[in-house]
């Protein structure tokens, strides 16, 4: 197992001996509440336990759509084209250009967030076909929403296949009622408790990761530019179109009462990534992993380095026309 492998093994347990591991990673942590969508100064204590500069995260401003999207994966609705895209992820550890080309964009609109990616990918490859398979296992890229209690991941590959989970701090487990809900009960063989994986000393401590819960009302697609697994040819990529309903939010939004949808100028933590099974040349220092903001560690459970998404209700198409 690689150290990629590593990671994603620990995250994402089976119900027999993964939970049995990830249940020996818990420990007795100090407990720092999480700040919702406001910043960390940079020069603070608290911003001293982060392995990410927080000096230099990423914000976005996340416009609004009127016009119905066809959930298609193509991204060539007007919207779409005149969305401003992330810049170019970089490396998770080292935030230095990657070998590829991927960026990703966010709309909203009263019933759900838009998420959408560009995967540069000259040989696209997927194999897992099953709801919560491995996705790690092939190349794929992430999302991940934080709540100020909680935080959701998704993963999918080119064949449009999905993983997901859940995670909920410890601290706020009991007083958050999030205990009364059957996906998250301890009493689960699919709730095990989870400590992070090469960033095991967060201040906030141990989180307990759900993989009983999926995300209601939740849409994919994916598009691929070229011929999916076969390496006789070269691809352009795959594009992914996703859409998140806000119904489907309320434990990422019930600890601090955020509204659903945003209000104007709400702020979100978001992060958006891309994982590999191939690296590229030695000297490149190639993680696999890439990132729109760097975490600094090899670990996507950090929500203090997700990148700051601002929710704007202009139109996207008004914004674009305006430029």
């Amino acid at each position: 197992m690689n150290d990629r492998g590593a990671l994603k093994a620990a995250g994402r347990p089976g119900v027999g001996t993964r939970c049995a591991r990830l249940a020996a990673l818990a420990g007795n942590l100090l407990f720092i509440a999480l700040t919702g969508g406001q910043e960390i100064p940079a020069g603070s204590a608290k911003a001293a336990r982060f392995p990410c500069d927080l000096e230099t995260i990423a914000h976005y401003t996340a416009y609004r759509v009127t016009a119905p999207i066809r959930l298609d994966g193509q991204l060539n609705e007007p919207c779409w084209q005149a969305v401003p895209r992330s810049p170019r992820f970089t490396d998770i550890l080292t935030g230095k250009p990657t070998l590829y080309d991927t960026r990703a964009a966010v709309l909203w609109d009263q019933t759900n967030l838009y998420v959408a990616f560009w995967v540069e990918e000259p040989n696209v490859r997927a194999t897992l076909t099953e709801h919560g398979a491995h996705i790690y296992e092939n190349n794929d890229v992430e999302v991940f929403i934080a709540g100020r209690d909680t935080y959701y991941e998704f993963e999918i590959n080119a064949l449009n296949t999905v993983y997901e989970a859940f995670f909920i701090w410890e601290d706020a487990y009991e007083k958050g009622g999030y205990g009364q809900v059957p996906e998250f009960k301890r009493s689960n063989p699919k709730v095990v408790p989870f400590n992070g994986v090469g960033f095991t000393n967060h201040p906030r401590g141990l989180r307990l990761g759900s993989w009983a819960w999926d995300f209601p009302g939740l849409k994919t697609a994916v598009h691929v530019d070229g011929t999916l697994n076969n390496d006789h040819d070269i691809d352009r990529g795959w594009t992914v179109e996703l859409a998140f309903p806000w119904a489907g939010m309320k434990w990422l939004a019930k600890a601090d009462g955020r509204a659903l949808p945003p209000h104007e100028g709400d702020v979100w933590r978001i992060d958006f990534s891309r994982f590999n099974q191939y690296k590229a040349p030695p000297l490149a220092n190639d993680s696999s992993g890439w990132f729109w903001n760097p975490h600094g560690v090899w670990d996507s459970h950090i929500p203090e380095c997700f990148p700051y998404i601002r929710f704007s209700t202009n139109d996207v198409l008004k914004i674009s026309a305006g430029k």
